[in-house]
């Protein structure tokens, strides 16, 4: 386990393993063997750019060793912050394939943001844009690296049609190197043996702090939480899932997102921007039978739809969460697209709860359904910590398979935010449904 985890007490790691949720395959290594089974179907979808599983591990092969050349060891971390391109696929599996950790972020962190999260992690390396919309990663990126002593690699990625500005690679007085993204195909080296209760990457809590939050993600752990999502909406290889929601973010990397589509054969589809145009034209163009949204992008798409005429009906499954759904946007989804609807609840700390495809309407307009996993223990609490009457609203917590014990190196947060039998307080509130599905009703602070 990373320095500054904390790991799962033995007596869970056991029944974990016996229970057949954690199968001791990395990330990387799983998608050597989709490769194999999968060679020449459709992985990643991006615009005009198709990528096949064939391709998508060669690339994540050669691009390791670049990584390799240039430096990169097994256990440092790199932040990745990049759009919803193939690249984000690909690199972080390259970097989990060298042994090394990403460090997920979104574009909407700015230099405070990062700047905090390459000094908790001390990342040596930065993946992302030269500019994106307006904003200059590079300068920022730079701007880091002069505040030392970390960070010492940027490797930035240029859009198709556009050109790096450092032509080959530079270094700046600070003595940080720069690379192009896509100079990174060398030759592949050896495999490199990992084991799969290694971290594989961190991903940023969505609990509002003053400095962003680290979440320890392994790959056992996550391989399973995928897994289990792609199981839960029959997921299949002839299933296409359009990412709008930010690729790093919890339900579209892995809920069952990227990695879930990926796990069976089916095809991605990576969308920038969720505004109803580009992503109802994808829908149709792609025929996208399952993607994730927030409430409110739902809302606009189904605003949309009438005036921009696309073809939704390949659409069996859209998931919503991430804020309350209204009910009447809930009864608009299926009567107006004649698909299914599913209710979520999602973390990056681990808890995922989703409504079933077999439950009744009345479940799936009302409630977030109910945790993925059979070794997922809940508890709803009152302010001294003690379990509420079913039905009563309190503080929802939560332990399983796929719940880290403990933010990244936050033994302060930690101490707050986790019991001591192991309970991570999610800060949500929460009821039980007369079925045991949860109906969240706000966070516990409010």
């Amino acid at each position: 386990m990373l320095a500054g985890c904390t790991p799962w007490p033995e007596e869970f790691v056991d029944r974990y393993w016996a229970a057949g949720h954690w199968r001791g395959n990395t990330l990387d290594n799983l998608l050597r063997g989709w490769a194999l089974q999968y060679g020449p179907r459709t992985a990643l979808v991006h615009g005009a750019t198709r990528v096949t599983y064939a391709n998508l591990n060669r690339r994540v092969d050669r691009m390791a060793a670049g990584f390799r050349l240039r430096g990169l060891r097994p256990g440092q971390r790199v932040v990745v912050q990049l759009p919803n391109v193939p690249e984000f696929v690909t690199t972080v599996f390259a970097l989990m394939r060298i042994g090394a950790v990403p460090v997920l972020c979104t574009l909407s962190l700015g230099a405070a943001e990062v700047s905090h999260i390459v000094r908790v992690t001390e990342s040596v390396g930065y993946v992302g844009p030269s500019t994106y919309r307006g904003f200059d990663h590079t300068a920022m990126a730079a701007d880091i690296a002069a505040q030392g002593p970390f960070l010492r690699r940027v490797f930035t990625f240029e859009a198709p049609g556009e050109s790096s500005p450092y032509g080959g690679f530079s270094t700046d007085p600070a003595g940080c190197h720069y690379f192009p993204l896509g100079s990174l195909d060398s030759p592949p080296g050896p495999t490199l043996a990992q084991r799969a209760d290694q971290v594989a990457f961190l991903l940023l809590s969505g609990e509002a702090t003053d400095a962003p939050l680290l979440v320890p993600r392994t790959h056992n752990d996550y391989a399973y939480q995928a897994r289990a999502a792609a199981e839960l909406v029959s997921l299949g290889e002839d299933d296409v899932y359009l990412a709008a929601l930010p690729a790093g973010s919890p339900l579209a990397f892995g809920g069952p997102g990227i990695i879930g589509t990926l796990s069976v054969g089916a095809t991605v589809v990576l969308v920038e921007d969720p505004e109803p145009a580009a992503c109802l034209a994808a829908i149709a163009r792609e025929r996208v039978t399952i993607t994730s949204v927030a409430p409110d992008t739902a809302r606009l798409w189904l605003d949309a739809l009438p005036t921009a005429g696309a073809d939704v009906s390949g659409l069996r499954l859209v998931q919503v969460g991430g804020a309350p759904l209204a009910p009447e946007t809930a009864e608009r989804l299926g009567a107006e697209w004649g698909c299914r609807l599913q209710q979520f609840f999602g973390l990056a700390e681990g808890l995922l709860t989703l409504t079933r495809p077999a439950d009744p309407v009345d479940t799936v307009l009302t409630t977030q359904g109910r945790p993925l996993s059979p070794d997922d223990e809940i508890r709803i609490v009152d302010a001294e910590g003690e379990d509420v009457p079913d039905g009563e609203p309190g503080e929802l917590l939560a332990r399983g398979p796929y719940t880290p014990r403990g933010y990244y190196r936050a033994p302060d947060h930690n101490a707050r935010s986790f019991t001591a039998d192991g309970y991570f307080r999610t800060g949500a509130r929460a009821r039980r449904a007369p079925d045991g599905s949860l109906v969240m009703t706000g966070r516990a602070r409010d």
